[in-house]
């Protein structure tokens, strides 16, 4: 376990032009008043609150083509990467709270700036691998990995607000667990590119030791290297948690989204989390909310070595107790 994980940065990104539905700006607001940042302590880790970033909508930011909010959700992800790229310098692990997804633009790039060899683990029910071209809805949120991807460069139109964006990953570097609701094209360049992929088949088929087992062979077989763990919420089953802007059926369990993070904790290489799409006003009650918004403080937890089996101080002896 290197010391560096222990030590956090928090930036709140309350973000949500990425896609069309209000709330998900909310998302860092929860988590904190859940006492996220409380707990991380309790964890000992050593936190920084960078605060919540202040993101202005850009005036006359009309499409391109059908891609909404262009020049926003460029601003804003340009904003984000120079406060990631602060935090891994200071030589911490960023923590985003999101925010929707297409943030991951900034928080990976941002990240990459330090730690130009880091591997994704991208954990979602989507690929969000749209590009302006492909895409059917125009939400940004549905194409942050398509800005990232150094082989779909020659593939992307010039969209304004992204000259920013320098393509930071190869195909090779990114993992997605938990897929279960990709369009054709994400599909087509997924295949097309060899991207290794554990949709919610493979996770069925092989189980969740296993994905992650193959996972990490996969990422850090040939050498070490940081992590960043970009989590959407919708990743795990709408029963837990269900204020997200798009749930999909038939995802990963609690016990899963746990394991998964207990595990990657465990290698001592994570550099880089989001927490992303938790959206407070989607939740039907109070309680929907509530649950959602727990699932994802339990999961970050765990990503900083929370574990089921339970935690004890090493320097202390139990049965002996100072007097």
């Amino acid at each position: 376990m290197s010391s560096k994980s222990k030590s956090v940065g928090v930036v709140g990104a309350p973000f949500s032009k990425g896609q069309p539905r209000g709330g998900v700006e909310k998302g860092p607001a929860a988590l904190r008043s859940a006492g996220l940042l409380e707990k991380l302590q309790e964890q000992e880790c050593d936190v920084k609150d960078y605060g919540d970033l202040s993101f202005v909508d850009v005036p006359n930011d009309s499409p391109f083509r059908i891609v909404k909010n262009p020049r926003t959700v460029g601003k804003a992800t340009e904003q984000l990467a120079g406060v990631v790229a602060d935090v891994q310098k200071n030589g911490r692990v960023s923590v985003v709270l999101g925010g929707d997804h297409s943030l991951a633009i900034g928080s990976i790039c941002g990240h990459a700036r330090v730690h130009p060899d880091l591997g994704v683990i991208w954990v979602d029910a989507h690929t969000d691998i749209n590009t302006p071209v492909t895409t059917n809805t125009g939400n940004l949120h549905g194409q942050p990995v398509s800005f990232l991807l150094k082989e779909l460069k020659g593939k992307m139109p010039e969209v304004p607000g992204f000259s920013w964006v320098t393509p930071c990953i190869s195909a090779k570097d990114i993992v997605y667990i938990g897929l279960r609701d990709v369009d054709p094209g994400e599909h087509y360049i997924v295949k097309t590119l060899g991207i290794k992929y554990f949709s919610m088949t493979e996770v069925d088929k092989l189980g969740i030791g296993k994905v992650m087992e193959e996972t990490f062979s996969y990422l850090l077989g040939r050498k070490k290297r940081p992590i960043h763990l970009s989590f959407d919420v919708d990743g795990l089953d709408p029963s837990i948690t269900p204020a997200t802007g798009t749930p999909v059926v038939g995802g990963l369990s609690y016990r899963e989204g746990l394991y998964i993070t207990e595990e990657i904790y465990k290698t001592g290489l994570l550099s880089g989390l989001d927490i992303m799409e938790v959206n407070p006003s989607l939740g039907k009650t109070p309680e929907e909310v509530t649950r959602t918004v727990n699932t994802a403080v339990a999961i970050t937890l765990a990503c900083f070595g929370v574990a089921r089996e339970g935690n004890h101080e090493p320097t202390i002896d139990y049965l002996n107790p100072p007097k």
